[in-house]
């Protein structure tokens, strides 16, 4: 039988050879904990440089030796600096932004002011919860977000695009059945995220504000009173270019 290929037959492409595990090791067992302890050393090492000296003012080098690991080490948990930071914001950003559409979702069912206090409320305990979790992780955010996006600084100015982008989301929601003043919500909005920042930095930086925990309820009155629709105007779907008298 020949075994010469049919040059019309459409050749069958030959697939890749499997790649080794990532994480080799049974989960549990000594070289998956070494792996764990590693990134958690590296993780560890990068944030508290990252708050201390900025994220420009810090190099692989200095996290693989405050970790005390070899240089290459770091390259076989994290592809970059960027990655690293990615993944330390990460359970924090998830937290926040799961707060939020959670808000969202309840203020697009509000139709009176106490159900939309309640769903930022709940919104601003989500915040607090972040806060009392990952404080570092918060400090590094708020120090960086507003810098230029360039080099691992991206995923922070990613992140509070994000934020802002929701925030505004949130605030159009409130202004469809006209549980708010008629002001524009891209200005209310991040007004708001600016004030919610700057308080949290307060409380981070040790300045004296009172009791944290008593943020939550403090600031959901502090803006929803600024924000909110006064009593005497019925509510309703209203123009928002934040002058007074239009409909």
């Amino acid at each position: 039988m020949s075994t010469r290929r049919n040059p019309h037959r459409p050749s069958v492409p030959t697939p890749p050879a499997a790649s080794p595990p990532a994480r080799p090791g049974p989960q549990g067992g000594a070289r998956d904990k070494n792996r764990r302890e590693r990134m958690k050393a590296l993780s560890e090492a990068g944030l508290r440089l990252f708050v201390e000296r900025g994220l420009e003012g810090v190099t692989i080098d200095d996290i693989t030796q405050a970790a005390g690991v070899a240089k290459g080490t770091f390259y076989r948990y994290f592809e970059d600096q960027t990655a690293l930071v990615d993944a330390l914001l990460e359970p924090a950003r998830r937290e926040l932004l799961n707060g939020m559409e959670a808000c969202g979702q309840a203020l697009a069912v509000a139709r009176d002011v106490e159900a939309m206090f309640d769903a930022y409320r709940a919104m601003a305990a989500v915040i607090a919860s972040a806060l009392l979790q990952y404080p570092d992780v918060v400090r590094l955010y708020l120090q960086e977000c507003r810098g230029p996006a360039v080099g691992a600084r991206v995923k922070v100015v990613e992140m509070a695009r994000l934020i802002s982008r929701h925030a505004v989301d949130i605030t159009e929601k409130s202004h469809t059945y006209g549980l708010l003043r008629p002001i524009r919500p891209a200005v209310s909005g991040l007004a708001v995220v600016g004030a919610v920042e700057r308080l949290l930095l307060a409380v981070l930086s040790g300045e004296d504000i009172g009791n944290p925990l008593e943020l939550p309820d403090a600031l959901t009155t502090l803006v929803l009173d600024g924000l909110r629709l006064p009593l005497e105007i019925a509510p309703g779907r209203r123009k928002m270019d934040g002058k007074p008298g239009r409909p």
